[in-house]
């Protein structure tokens, strides 16, 4: 049994925006048995935009249900059915958040009218809804309606099912769901164009991986520690919007690059980002970096660390001394500086008094908050500190894991700066730094890549670092 869905809503946002209507024609296979429909009240004012384009008005569900009323009846329609939609994963996102807001886990297995018209009909210039349908010839009224597309979609469902069925005795054969359905019903999180086969064939291990449209441009890059997984996990993930649907919708092809341990991954996307420019990396394009650690002296000639966004700093105007990817890890960072040379909490913005801080009241601060320590002794510790915010050695060799047995990974920093990284034979020798270096491929130095390699010295790792300093 199948449950053909459509639902409008106040917005593209399951997270923020609400269903105003929903319709649900059930089918057992062979035909339409039942259906529902219902307007629904968001509770909330509807957009004049989307009252223009499905014509639902504040005065049109005011006097409807809300969907608490109405819940137990879409559980009942859809309880052991298949949920069938045209862009399923955008209707099914919407109902598992309405239903989770009322403490409820809505589950149910989907099926992508999408993907299976791609599947069994392949070659149409377009695969949205009103295209498709008036390319193989279905009436669909009051479009942008709930009953109208849920109907529409009924009917492109119905032909699709009886594509390819074997014909006995003189009629078609409908007893069993086709196999070229069953496998759509376990792919439907799948974009249209990528098959359950592409997906079996990606590594499970280190790597850049890249997502083409159907014109074998690259609209994304990400990397992975395990490709497999993470391809997988874009495509599970509930859809917060019609862009990101869009965006799973073009994913025509997926291609990668093995690169043996997470740290060669990570500067191969920043650089292949930065070269690209994918439209749907306009984030990690700009900098995923935009915190910064700033220092600057008070009016009593203490050196004062604080943290901030690095585009909206008010009360600093000078460049970081170190940039992070969020405030909460500026923070921690700040805590962990404070506590290892240690600094005032107050002198660093993370104690927020008028007195003294609260590492002086358990006496792990010298004073500086309220004058007890001098400033010049207070600001040795501090330069300390921004001392080890660089690089710990100036010029040094980190030696990681390859692509494959045998093969290691070389990423060169000389003078604190980074100039690229390659892959050696294990059995590689050098002498001098000069030998890595004409093992490499260069690379652009910039802050997201040092930030990286600061990051990745910090945490635990069994790479090898061989100094030259």
């Amino acid at each position: 049994m199948y449950a053909i869905i459509d639902i409008e809503t106040t917005g593209s946002q399951p997270a923020q925006d609400k269903i105003t209507e929903i319709a649900i024609f059930i089918h057992d296979g062979h035909q339409i048995v039942d259906k529902y429909a219902t307007l629904i009240n968001p509770q909330r004012p509807i957009p004049y935009f989307i009252t223009q384009l499905t014509g639902i008005s504040d005065e049109m569900v005011q006097d409807a249900p809300k969907f608490y009323e109405v819940a137990k009846e879409i559980v009942e329609f859809t309880e052991g059915k298949v949920f069938v939609a045209h862009n399923v994963r955008f209707d099914y996102s919407f109902l598992k958040k309405e239903f989770a807001d009322l403490g409820f886990t809505f589950q149910r297995k989907t099926l992508c009218t999408v993907r299976l018209s791609r599947s069994l009909i392949p070659g149409l210039p377009s695969y949205s809804l009103g295209k498709l349908c008036k390319s193989i010839d279905i009436d669909l009224q009051q479009r942008h309606r709930a009953i109208g597309d849920a109907e529409a979609t009924a009917k492109l469902f119905d032909k699709l099912i009886k594509i390819n069925r074997p014909v006995i005795d003189g009629a078609q054969h409908m007893a069993e769901p086709s196999e070229q359905l069953k496998q759509e019903i376990k792919t439907s999180l799948l974009p249209p164009a990528i098959s359950k086969e592409q997906i079996d064939a990606l590594p499970l291990v280190p790597g850049v991986y890249y997502f083409h449209n159907d014109k074998g441009e690259v609209i994304y890059v990400g990397k992975s520690i395990n490709i497999r997984k993470r391809i997988i996990q874009h495509f599970n993930i509930d859809y917060k919007s019609r862009k990101s649907i869009e965006f799973k919708n073009q994913i025509a092809d997926i291609t990668y690059e093995l690169m043996g341990n997470e740290l060669v991954a990570l500067l191969f996307e920043s650089a292949e980002i930065k070269r690209m420019k994918p439209h749907y990396n306009r984030q990690q394009r700009r900098s995923v970096f935009n915190t910064g650690i700033f220092m600057y002296e008070d009016s009593n000639g203490y050196k004062r660390l604080t943290y901030g966004s690095i585009n909206k700093a008010d009360n600093v105007s000078m460049t970081p001394i170190i940039a992070l990817s969020n405030q909460f890890k500026a923070k921690g960072f700040l805590f962990h500086k404070v506590s290892k040379y240690n600094l005032c909490q107050k002198l660093c913005n993370l104690y927020k008094t008028n007195g003294a801080c609260f590492d002086y009241q358990v006496h792990q601060c010298n004073g500086a908050c309220i004058g007890q320590e001098s400033p010049e002794v207070y600001n040795a510790r501090v330069d300390a500190a921004i001392e080890s915010f660089t690089f710990e050695h100036n010029s040094f060799v980190i030696i990681g894991k390859g692509r494959e047995p045998g093969e290691k990974s070389v990423v060169v920093i000389e003078n604190g700066t980074y100039l690229g990284f390659g892959f050696v034979d294990e059995y590689f020798s050098a002498a001098a730094l000069e030998d890595f270096k004409g093992a490499i491929t260069r690379y652009n130095d910039n802050k997201d890549i040092q930030q990286i390699i600061r990051g990745h010295m910090r945490g635990k790792n069994k790479d090898k670092v061989i100094v030259f300093d």
